[in-house]
């Protein structure tokens, strides 16, 4: 059942203040909201979020440029988190899905319906269409702006509810809290900057030329200076393992680019962890790796690839995939955001 902590209140208080103030009613709002959602092409947007989701708290810097008419909708979504040394980038354009890793010259294109199957905290038509659909809605008057408290449709079921706070003056996006079911507030997003119906052209979706922009003034990462000859790195190991499920196995093995380590737990859950150096791409240009059905999933400091049986994704240099064919990606990505340096343990 959905938590009334700011109803009574505020409600009442929002009445007094519509009345008082000339703002527009809840009904006004979603009407607008509404037309909005029908009628524009396109928006460019800088925000800021962070997740609390993992060990420790993560921030981003998003950058986010969609542009949609009749005959399809396209989007880049680009990453950045102060720790990483890596921006990535999602992108939809007329050739499919893109998961985009410059700073190793990666490129992973799936078939996904992306951003059209779960709620996107950061993609403003998500967040009207969450509104909209939600007929248990709750909405209050806070100075200049209007906040709603809607249900969610996130992959991940610990995110329950969220408030969604717009700007009176235009209903643009200020922020967002999504709130787990005693409503800690797991992550939040707030919006820098946003423009409606920016002018942007389709090469500003193309993959190649993502992938040469995001090139630009990249730091060379561990991989590049390690990558003669690489053959060590820290284990990373799980803090969160699903219930009756425990390491089996742990075996090491000599590739190309350095040591492969291979975790097995056996138990209710059955799992494999791979990790390994990641490499880099030699040549500029390389074609995508083509992963089938998938979707881009946010792990606290880094986006992957969830596919049906596998979870996919690069950080500080490694190359981590979790391979499963009885568990939900929900705890993959749980045993994902938990993973730590043996070293630091």
């Amino acid at each position: 059942m959905k938590k009334a902590r700011w109803l009574s209140l505020v409600t009442l208080a929002s009445v007094l203040l519509l009345a008082a103030c000339g703002d527009k009613s809840q009904e006004e709002v979603i009407e607008e909201l509404d037309e909005t959602l029908q009628t524009m092409s396109g928006y460019q947007t800088e925000a800021t979020m962070t997740m609390q989701t993992g060990q420790e708290p993560r921030q981003y810097d998003v950058e986010i440029a969609h542009m949609q008419n009749e005959e399809n909708r396209y989007y880049r979504v680009e990453l950045q988190n102060e720790d990483e040394e890596q921006n990535q980038m999602i992108l939809r354009n007329d050739e499919g899905v893109f998961l985009l890793t410059p700073a190793l010259n990666k490129s992973f294109r799936f078939q996904s319906d992306w951003p059209n199957n779960n709620s996107q905290i950061y993609l403003y038509e998500s967040l009207i269409g969450d509104i909209l659909t939600d007929t248990e809605r709750e909405f209050a008057v806070e100075e200049d702006r209007y906040v709603f408290e809607t249900n969610t449709n996130y992959q991940n079921q610990n995110l329950h509810q969220q408030e969604i706070v717009l700007n009176s003056d235009d209903l643009s996006p200020h922020a967002v809290r999504v709130f787990d079911e005693d409503y800690n507030t797991l992550v939040e997003v707030v919006f820098e900057s946003f423009t409606l119906n920016e002018t942007l052209e389709r090469e500003e979706f193309d993959m190649d030329a993502n992938m040469e922009s995001g090139e630009e003034g990249e730091e060379p990462t561990a991989v590049e200076e390690e990558e003669e000859g690489a053959t060590t790195f820290d284990v990373f190991m799980p803090s969160h393992e699903p219930a009756n499920t425990e390491l089996a196995e742990s075996e090491e093995v000599e590739t190309d680019v350095g040591k492969r380590v291979i975790l097995t737990y056996e138990g209710d859950q059955p799992f494999t962890i791979i990790q390994q150096p990641a490499s880099i791409s030699a040549a500029s240009g390389t074609s995508p790796t083509e992963l089938g059905y998938g979707e881009p999933e946010v792990l606290g400091d880094v986006v992957g690839v969830m596919s049906e049986e596998t979870l996919t994704w690069t950080s500080g240099g490694i190359e981590f995939i979790i391979a499963s064919d009885s568990m939900e990606s929900e705890e993959m990505s749980a045993i994902a955001e938990s993973m730590t340096s043996s070293s630091a343990k």
